[in-house]
């Protein structure tokens, strides 16, 4: 059996307690295992129920781009404190297509997610099925606490390389919910 051996942890930025959880726990895990955090914020708000492929992209000003990127930046070289081993990308495309390429392009081997409601979507669907479904090791942190994360099937492959206890580890449950 192959197993992804995690180089480098990504984290989808999220304005919420439980983003600041989830930064956390990324930010904790990329400083024990000595490895890369990379943050990814999109341009439109991933947590949003609508389906990203309907959204048109829309230019969006230098000045704009300058001015979101430094607000990432500013937020999470704060959080970050000490720990310098942090990098930045303000994702332009909607969606799914954007994460991919980052995961296709090695920025990161694990994602790490805020679940800021047991009802929370993203990319469109809901936040478990979209963990579930994604390609590599995905944790999600929340809604109502952080001491218990929920991972995919695959983040179960790289749990002992992180190093997380098996209390603190649950298996995402995803139940069919009826298309609106």
């Amino acid at each position: 059996m192959t197993t992804t051996r995690v180089e480098k942890i990504g984290y989808c930025a999220h304005d919420s307690k439980q983003g600041d959880w989830a930064f956390e726990l990324a930010k904790t895990l990329a400083q024990r295992l000595d490895l890369q955090l990379n943050v990814f914020s999109f341009l439109h708000d991933p947590y949003s129920r609508q389906d990203p492929k309907g959204i048109e992209s829309s230019p969006v000003g230098e000045e704009e781009l300058v001015r979101r990127e430094r607000e990432l930046r500013l937020r999470y070289d704060d959080a970050a404190g000490e720990f310098v081993n942090v990098g930045f990308k303000l994702c332009h495309d909607n969606g799914w297509a954007e994460l991919h390429r980052c995961l296709c392009n090695r920025e990161f081997q694990l994602l790490v997610l805020a679940k800021p409601s047991g009802d929370a979507y993203f990319l469109g669907k809901s936040i478990d099925a979209f963990a579930e479904s994604f390609i590599c090791p995905t944790i999600l942190v929340g809604p109502d606490g952080k001491d218990l994360v929920h991972a995919n099937h695959t983040a179960e492959m790289v749990r002992e390389q992180l190093r997380v206890p098996q209390e603190s580890w649950a298996e995402i449950r995803t139940v069919a919910r009826p298309e609106n």
